[in-house]
């Protein structure tokens, strides 16, 4: 099996709950190519969140019930692997003490106050900027954004695992990530979602790519400061947190 099937089965398998054989090997190549490959793995799933948020504003569903129904169908078709890695790194960010710790408290499954309230406030954010976009713009341009905004976020992983950013255990995910994205694959990714912001939605689609990326820089400098390194749960909470600063920035940017 090559290299490029591998890492496409990977990302496939980690971003979607499309039904795919899992890779026969899953080295650094793999893995940092399987993270570089995260914006086109995910285009089905952009594909049906835009159709969701087409379908809800087509049919004269109220925007809001439209942005929890987009919400809904992406949570669904990524199997909440993101939303458990977005309250996992909640609690454990939120924990006293050191990394150790704050690793053991990620690891229990169980959901705490700061996860929770995370969970809540950022699909909330979510839905209300999805709402927000198709109030403004009606429901074919809401149903490009939205499948941007879906692209753009999983665009957010190769630089959270570029050459430098360390893992925070020596085993899962996020060992196996970390790290794994050169820096020309970095730079050749984030150029290719900014061309495409711009194509698909101008300079608001630009703003978009750069808010992600900022918030997706803000979320792995934490996650090294308090646990040493990034782990699958901090790339899970910088998609939620990368598409809800996607979103605000296509309802703030004009």
């Amino acid at each position: 099996m090559s290299v490029p099937a591998d890492a496409a089965r990977l990302a496939l398998g980690t971003l979607t709950v499309l039904p795919v054989r899992p890779p026969r090997t899953v080295d650094r190549r793999v893995a940092g190519l399987a993270m570089a490959l995260a914006p086109l793995a995910v285009l089905p799933l952009a594909a049906v969140a835009g159709l969701a948020v087409w379908a809800g504003g087509d049919l004269g569903a109220p925007p809001l019930l439209t942005g929890l129904l987009a919400v809904t169908v992406l949570a669904l078709g990524s199997g909440g692997l993101h939303l458990d890695g977005l309250a996992d790194t909640a609690d454990g960010l939120a924990v006293p003490g050191d990394a150790a710790r704050r690793l053991a408290v990620m690891r229990t499954g169980d959901v705490g106050p700061a996860g929770a309230a995370s969970l809540l406030l950022v699909l909330m954010v979510q839905a209300v900027a999805v709402a927000g976009v198709l109030d403004r713009e009606g429901a074919g341009a809401a149903a490009l954004t939205a499948g941007l905004a879906v692209v753009v976020s999983r665009g957010c992983l190769p630089p959270a695992c570029a050459r430098g950013v360390p893992a925070a255990r020596g085993d899962g995910l996020g060992s196996a990530v970390a790290g794994a994205v050169p820096v020309p694959v970095v730079v050749a990714v984030t150029g290719g979602l900014a061309v495409a912001g711009f194509l698909l939605d101008g300079g608001r689609g630009v703003v978009g790519v750069v808010v992600a990326l900022s918030v997706t820089a803000l979320v792995v400098f934490r996650a090294v400061r308090r646990l040493g390194g990034v782990t699958g749960d901090v790339l899970g909470a910088v998609v939620e947190v990368a598409l809800a600063g996607c979103l605000v920035a296509q309802v703030v940017g004009g």
